[in-house]
This record gives structure tokens, sequence and C-alpha cells, in this order.
């Protein structure tokens, strides 16, 4: 991995971290993540170093870094769709969006079904 420090706005939300950064900094502190002040912002700003993040989340942070260059070293599902998205063109990811914002999950797991099922290509949008 390239980069080695990384801020609270970017560690909100994943892999199950917390949702906020009072959270993420309550969770370094308790858990002590190794940290530094960031330079070139004003107050008490951290960010916290690669390797004192739990593996999940460095896992999804690999994975986004990287994008379509990634290749999946679990079978973490979240880390599959991720890293499988990543690969899709900007029209391809718009179709699959689309189609769940149409028709959600249901309507995403129907066109999977039909796609299994069927020995032709099958339009998913």
């Amino acid at each position: 991995m390239k980069k080695e420090w990384f801020s609270t706005n970017e560690l909100t939300g994943i892999a199950g971290l917390p949702s906020t950064i009072q959270g993420i900094n309550q969770k370094a502190r308790r858990e002590q993540w190794k940290s530094r002040k960031r330079t070139g912002v004003q107050g008490k700003a951290l960010e916290y170093h690669i390797d004192s993040i739990p593996d999940k989340v460095r896992l999804v942070l690999r994975t986004h870094e990287e994008g379509a260059k990634y290749s999946a070293m679990v079978n973490d599902p979240f880390s599959i769709w991720v890293t499988a998205y990543n690969q899709l063109t900007p029209g391809e990811r718009e179709r699959i969006v689309s189609l769940i914002v149409r028709h959600g999950i249901s309507g995403l797991m129907e066109k999977v079904d039909m796609l299994a099922k069927s020995p032709e290509p099958v339009d998913v949008c």
C-alpha cells in the first residue's frame, strides 16, 4: 500500500468502523492506534497509520487505492463486490446503479436468476 496515513474522514463508516469522526477517534484511543497531527489543517485533526487500523478496514482501503488492479486475497463479499465494481467501465457502472435504483435489489436478483437459467445472453437493463 502506498498511502500510510489516513484521516478520520477517510475512515468513517468503512468496514464496520464508526460513522462519525468522534467515534473513530474514540475507537482509535481505545485500541491505541498510532496517530499523528494532520499537517496543513487547523485544530486537533489526527490521522492514523495503516498498521494500526483493523485488517478488514485495511483490505477495503487497499481496494479503493488500487482499483481494478486489486485482486481479492480473501473471500470477503464486500471486497469482491468493490473489486468487480472498480473493473466496470463508467457506462457499465451507470447501468448497474440505474438497475438497482429502478428495480431495487430484488429486481437485480431477478436479472441474475434469469442469466443463470438462460443459455442465451439476457439484457440486464
